[in-house]
């Protein structure tokens, strides 16, 4: 028997458009959106359709601009009757796959978004951190790097551990800088600096998080109807208040997804279905493991392919 795992995407998927074939066409995809303007009170539905790309890419928009789509894209994807065993996301993405394990509602969790973009932006003065993947290097001989780098008195710490050989390193931007060229001196093949506006996920968001732990205490959480996999752990989890907690320590320790999607092949899982703009995280999937199957759902059409396609797997 076939075990899928829906997985969500983060930020970097978003593009200008994203979900309108389908909000155009059908009322109920719509829907989600225009409950994401009242939510906000904001009209972030045009944003998200119409632009500019500069202000979608701002943190506080791009987070429920994401969640929100994917979420809409889930519900038409749904309607066919494909379910997931578990369900896994991408840092923010993990938002998204607690609002289809029922953990939030839809409006809490953009609206639990809206304030983690916030509240992750203003953790650390603009210019002040920065982000680099590094291509082509081991973890442990990562890790030896930036606790070499932190213990000389600057900030790193290894960020999203993707996939082999593609790990994000992340802090101060003296700290990412001088662990670029470490990493280098280690055998890195390259090492790119991300357009982003904050060192996410290192030790210096850590302001950040009880702010957001105020936040989700005012917020109504349950257990999980499917077993969402953690990004801090790697692990299943669905009892409401670990939830919380490991969601508090996403803000500043390493998303693990390489070891997520290990976990969830070693569970069984053989299917997953990336659900949200773009393909970055099937990209992933098929690098950490050549052997299980990967689709995309992005849009109308991609849906109803993705449909067509496990219907004759079926058969």
């Amino acid at each position: 028997m076939k075990k899928i795992a829906f997985v969500f995407p983060g930020q970097g998927s978003q593009t200008v458009g994203m979900g309108k074939d389908l909000a155009d066409k059908y009322p109920e995809v719509m829907a989600y959106f225009t409950k994401t303007d009242e939510t906000l009170k904001t009209p972030l539905s045009r944003l998200i359709f119409e632009g500019p790309k500069e202000e979608l890419t701002l943190t506080v928009n791009t987070q429920p601009a994401l969640l929100t789509t994917s979420i809409a894209l889930l519900d038409f994807f749904q309607k066919s009757g494909v379910k997931a065993d578990y369900v896994a996301g991408h840092s923010l993405g993990e938002y998204t796959a607690l609002v289809a394990a029922g953990v939030l509602t839809f409006e809490d969790g953009v609206y639990a978004v809206r304030k983690r973009g916030e509240f992750m932006e203003n953790a650390v003065p603009n210019g002040e951190g920065s982000m680099a993947a590094v291509l082509g290097l081991e973890r442990d001989k990562l890790s030896t790097v930036t606790k070499e780098v932190t213990e000389s008195g600057s900030s790193v710490a290894l960020a999203n551990l993707n996939c082999p050989g593609q790990i994000v390193i992340s802090g101060s931007k003296a700290g990412v800088e001088a662990a670029g060229v470490k990493a280098k001196e280690a055998g890195a093949k390259r090492v790119l600096p991300l357009e982003v506006s904050g060192p996410f996920h290192s030790p210096l968001m850590k302001p950040a998080a009880s702010e957001l732990r105020e936040v989700l205490d005012g917020l109504e959480m349950n257990d999980a109807s499917i077993p969402v996999v953690a990004n801090v752990t790697a692990e299943p989890v669905s009892v409401k208040t670990e939830i919380k907690n490991l969601l508090i320590e996403q803000l500043y320790s390493p998303v693990l997804w390489e070891d997520s999607v290990q976990k969830m092949i070693a569970l069984g899982v053989d299917t997953f279905i990336e659900i949200g703009p773009g393909k970055v995280l099937s990209g992933l999937i098929k690098k950490i493991d050549k052997a299980v199957t990967t689709y995309s759902v992005s849009d109308e059409a991609s849906a109803l392919a993705v449909i067509d396609a496990l219907k004759e797997e079926t058969l």
